[in-house]
């Protein structure tokens, strides 16, 4: 379902709009429609009937918008007028091209904003604390604030724009083209999700309680409108109605919001329910495919159902806050864990070049992403996911290619022990990469820590020269033992002035032929010899994958090594229990004279089911001096060792007892987070610099293809085709502050105040192609409007579909985007324009012809189109999308023909053919 969905999708939008501008061309001629009754309108506003009364009676007359004039003359002939609706139709694509892709900055912003982050602490059902990091916004907020907003801007604004910029006056166009894009949403969007998902596969609803909310309201912001404009008070919006309408925004994010965190009343309810048995109708709270361990607590196995109803609630909260932090790591983890199964020889960092594209694909997306995903596709700046990943692969290529030619010095390791009495440790510095055709000099030197030279090692500096060829040179230094107990010490030897030549000046060439890297600098540990030894783990936790087989840990003596010590150590149970998730394991640790270090091995179960967190103890027990180094008859200089060594016992140090975490395989902290960092969306989708964007602005890319595929496809006619028809708009837009400035707030800013004067314009013009085609703006607005500010949505939508685990963000989101539309759109236009005719002492009038018409119909058809996706989540179906081929399609033609039907009937009222209010 790759290419060919977003095919036809271009192509039946395209057919539709030649179709609707050729149905338009042949009714040229100014109209004239009757009816028999209407309320007078005093304000008059925009294009409306000759009369200046809304009825049918009169012609649709062409007057100045808010930023275009009227095209005069304004009764030119009739091939002139063709040629002006010709004008007009494509300067309104061209317009809805434009802010399409102005919305794409806007989404991106809006994604970089939603995806900040906070560290938090977390209590575990142990009473333990971890610190972790969450987003700042919650997803269901953010879904109906800001990614409603972002999608639906250009209905929004115009509505705004429309109130006000004609004198405050209600107009067609604005709640036209918000219901109409209502039903778009509900109609189309859904229909096509239906039928795009693939063969033998269905997608589910996971947050019921949420989508219940959101359709609830959804469908109540109709209800309300038509209660205000035929029931309440009839042609008249009062201050009270307005201020309501637009009040209903924050009383739907915060129900929304206690829905998802359940709270209050929710807290009582069961995660999973089901409700009409005898039907099979399966209504669940949270979708119902196989429930995972990492979704229960975090010290518990998975239930068998049988827990006591009072604990419900702790659980069910403790799942989902462990599903709102852990459920990207949990994928990268899955994912890497597939990849080294699959590719047990590759290396690490290999293995994290694989799983960056497919973590990227798989992961849950935002809405935001989605939004920007099908804009860009659809304008030839190619798949965001494909770019990224090549991108990446880049950064790699040109890592290797630099290391090709440019040879990196560095110490071994960065980090050395010796003993006092070890005489002279030896240091390796090592030469990597390059062509081996140059010789390089590399100064070094020691520096004092709590080690000083001359009392605890010898000062020693020098420079090392790496013939052609050579790679590995030493570095010598001598270490000074006395017989005076003291902690361990520590210097440093530190590498520095890497030139080509001796007495030459440090490497400035361009590109380097070598540099230093890291670790420039080597820690040198001086351990204590005059001290039997203080025994302890190096570290109080260690996290350990379950596939590990045996886990070696390592006790390490310091602050002294003389004697012959005995450790003894056993294991404790914790959540991990012996014999089951790992074997018990006591006995006893010999550290012979001047031995630092002894290893305890203790085998690790791999058990196949999912283990979040398993822990067990390993615990040391008080040490043992066996033998001292002195024995017969001891020499004064004997004795005098004794006394010392007398006065510095074996003892236990700071972390005696070590916490082993057992996590699922592949989950190394410090190759996740990287992985995480890589695979961020906001990274994916945000700009760092202008210079970047205007790259991005001028460079084609494949628009489509599959993006499981592994080879970047090239660009077609049709990509470069829509690259040359929007390189305006891509290098005017590029001008917008990149999302890397004020966390995306300024993007946001300036985005949506180009939206705005874009919409104002997109008003103009749609009002002056109406009324040169001799359509009412209420038609044009449900029409053309409505259509031409959805086909984003539609593309998003059906890229979220055939991807998504779920149908919440094809779905779910149509109904929250209704209902903001709304109460944003109409209810922040009507409250401007209600409180400013109150404070002029008049009345706001809003004619509820054709719009109350146009509210009780999309109503109708609301309810019986979420009666049918409740029906498919039957169990012979599956979900609200896909499912068995038939009833796929059915309801797929259903909803296209609901919206038909929305069309035709509000067009014919619009014409006086049926009656409305």
């Amino acid at each position: 379902m790759g290419t060919l969905p977003l095919r036809l999708s271009r192509l039946l939008f395209l057919l539709l709009s030649l179709l609707l501008l050729c149905h338009s061309c042949f009714s040229l001629r100014p109209q004239v429609v009757e009816r028999t009754s209407g309320l007078a309108q005093p304000h008059s506003s925009g294009n409306t009937t000759g009369s200046g009364k809304r009825s049918c009676t009169g012609t649709v007359v062409c007057k100045p918008g808010i930023l275009l004039p009227v095209w005069l003359p304004i009764n030119p002939p009739v091939g002139e007028q063709a040629g002006r609706a010709i004008v007009y139709f494509l300067c309104l694509m061209y317009m809805f091209l434009g802010v399409s892709i102005i919305a794409d900055r806007f989404m991106a912003s809006i994604e970089v904003i939603t995806s900040q982050e906070k560290k938090v602490t977390i209590t575990k059902p142990n009473g333990e604390t971890t610190v972790t990091t969450v987003r700042v916004w919650n997803e269901t907020v953010s879904n109906l604030t800001l990614m409603a907003l972002g999608s639906s801007a250009p209905e929004i604004l115009l509505s705004v724009i429309e109130v006000c910029g004609h004198n405050f006056d209600a107009g067609e166009l604005g709640p036209g083209t918000i219901v109409g894009s209502a039903a778009f949403n509900m109609f189309v969007i859904i229909g096509l999700c239906v039928w795009v998902i693939p063969d033998g596969e269905s997608r589910k609803i996971k947050h019921l309680r949420v989508y219940f909310i959101t359709a609830f309201w959804s469908v109540f912001a109709y209800i309300w409108l038509y209660l205000i404009l035929a029931v309440i008070s009839p042609g008249i919006v009062e201050v009270w109605e307005a201020i309501v309408t637009l009040l209903y925004f924050p009383v739907c994010v915060i129900l929304a919001w206690i829905a998802d965190r359940r709270l209050l009343f929710y807290k009582y309810m069961h995660k999973r329910y089901r409700a009409d048995k005898r039907h099979g109708i399966v209504v669940e709270m949270e979708g119902d495919l196989a429930p995972k361990a990492i979704d229960v607590i975090m010290d518990g196995k998975l239930s068998d159902g049988s827990a006591a109803a009072g604990n419900s609630s702790s659980v069910t909260v403790s799942v989902q806050t462990g599903n709102e932090l852990d459920q990207n790591t949990d994928e990268v983890v899955r994912i890497l864990k597939e990849l080294k199964e699959k590719h047990p020889d590759k290396d690490l960092d290999k293995l994290i070049e694989m799983a960056n594209y497919s973590a990227l694909v798989h992961q849950k997306k935002s809405r935001a992403f989605y939004r920007v995903q099908a804009t860009r596709m659809m304008i030839g700046a190619g798949n965001i996911l494909r770019k990224h990943a090549a991108e990446h692969r880049r950064r790699s290529e040109a890592q290797d290619a630099e290391k090709a030619m440019c040879s990196h010095i560095c110490f071994e390791s960065a980090q050395y022990q010796c003993t006092e009495n070890c005489g002279i440790l030896i240091l390796g510095v090592i030469l990597d990469g390059g062509t081996g055709l140059n010789t390089f000099y590399v100064d070094y030197c020691t520096e004092n820590g709590s080690a000083n030279a001359g009392a605890d090692y010898e000062f020693t500096e020098g420079t090392l020269v790496f013939e052609p060829g050579e790679t590995r040179k030493e570095i010598k230094v001598g270490i000074l033992d006395d017989d005076i107990f003291e902690e361990d010490e520590h210097f440093f030897v530190r590498l520095q002035k890497l030139r080509l030549q001796e007495g030459g000046n440090e490497e400035t060439e361009n590109p380097p032929r070598g540099k230093l890297v890291e670790p420039l600098v080597a820690t040198v540990t001086i351990l204590d010899d005059d001290h039997a030894g203080i025994f302890t783990f190096g570290q109080p936790v260690l996290r350990v994958s379950e596939s590990t087989g045996t886990l070696t840990v390592t006790v390490v003596r310091n602050s002294g090594s003389r004697g012959t010590v005995a450790v003894p150590y056993h294991t404790e149970d914790g959540s991990a229990k012996a014999e089951v998730d790992y074997e018990e394991t006591r006995g006893e640790l010999e550290f012979t004279n001047e031995q630092t270090s002894q290893a305890i091995q203790v085998r690790i179960i791999n058990v196949e089911e999912y283990e979040k967190q398993e822990n067990f103890f390993i615990v040391l027990d008080d040490p043992k001096w066996l033998k001292r180094g002195i024995s017969g008859n001891p020499t004064p200089e004997e004795e005098e060792a004794r006394r010392i060594s007398e006065m510095g016992k074996p003892i236990l140090g700071e972390h005696t007892r070590l916490e082993v975490i057992i996590e699922e395989s592949c989950e190394f902290k410090n190759t996740v987070d990287k992985l995480l960092k890589d695979t961020n969306l906001a990274v994916v989708l945000g700009t760092h610099s202008w210079r970047e964007q205007f790259i991005e602005a001028v460079t084609v890319s494949a628009g489509d293809g599959d993006e499981e595929g592994e080879e970047q496809r090239v660009p077609n006619c049709f990509d470069y085709f829509m690259h040359i028809l929007c390189i305006f708009w891509k290098i005017l837009f590029a001008c917008v502050p990149p999302t890397e400035y004020w966390n995306g707030w300024a993007c946001f800013i300036v985005s949506i105040g180009v939206i705005g004067l874009l919409t104002a314009v997109i008003g103009d013009l749609a009002s002056h192609f109406g009324c040169t085609v001799g359509l009412r703006d209420s038609v044009t607005a449900v029409v053309f409007v409505a259509l031409g500010t959805s086909v984003p949505d539609t593309f998003a939508s059906k890229v979220a579909a055939t991807q998504d685990q779920y149908a919440d963000a094809s779905v779910g989101n149509v109904t929250g985007s209704n209902a903001v539309n709304v109460f944003l759109g109409i209810g922040v236009a009507w409250s401007v324009a209600a409180v400013y005719w109150e404070v002029k002492g008049k009345t706001f009038q809003v004619d509820p012809g054709s719009l109350a018409f146009s509210v009780t119909l999309f109503t109708i058809f609301a309810f019986l189109c979420m009666g049918v996706l409740m029906l498919r989540r039957r169990p012979s179906i599956g979900g609200e999308l896909g499912g068995p081929r038939i009833p796929r399609v059915l309801t797929s033609l259903l909803f296209f023909f609901l919206w038909f039907l929305y069309i035709l009937f509000s067009s014919l009222e619009a014409y006086c053919h049926i009656q409305g209010f």
